[in-house]
């Protein structure tokens, strides 16, 4: 594994991980990708259909695969890091010099981002007020589990990438 992106809705980790594999030209993989893959349905259907914990076990599962056999950049899906067991296997990683980079943004920046749509299930009701419950509760984590932290705000995809490619000597 190259390096593993996590963060917030909006804040650019699948785009900025495509950009970065292509930079350092390894395999790009996306846990929420696999996981719409192994269940067969959109997210947004396996939340209404079959509830948040089936959702997070298969998210679970798919970061634990990615992490023993995949060698390129990985991009969790926002709330991939609230499970006990993928915190520990980031520490693991982590501990074993691997890189794990948090996309930071704000609210204001994620807004026109992700558009606040239905394909987030977590986001229903009042899309503003649920993103930043979840950010208060997972900043935590996401600081305690990067290596580098990159604010995203006024930079594009590929300026991320850019700054991340520098930070990391690529």
């Amino acid at each position: 594994m190259k390096l593993i992106f996590l963060g917030p809705p909006g804040a650019g980790k699948s785009v900025v991980g495509r950009r970065v594999a292509e930079i350092i030209d390894a395999p790009f993989r996306d846990t929420d990708d696999e996981v719409v893959a192994t269940a067969g349905k959109p997210i947004s259907d396996i939340f209404t259909e079959d509830g948040e914990p089936a959702f997070r076990a298969l998210e679970a599962e798919q970061v634990a695969t990615a992490l023993q056999g995949h060698g390129g950049v990985l991009a969790l899906g926002g709330g991939a890091i609230l499970d006990g067991g993928t915190q520990q296997l980031l520490h693991a990683y982590r501990q074993g010099g691997g890189t794990v980079v948090f996309l930071d943004v704000s609210i204001t920046a994620a807004a026109p981002r992700i558009g606040f749509n239905r394909s987030r299930p977590l986001l229903v009701g009042n899309p503003r007020a649920r993103w930043i419950e979840l950010m208060q509760a997972r900043r935590p984590i996401y600081e305690a589990l990067a290596t580098l932290t990159v604010p995203t705000d006024h930079l594009t995809s590929a300026e991320t990438a850019e700054v991340i490619a520098k930070e990391m000597g690529l």
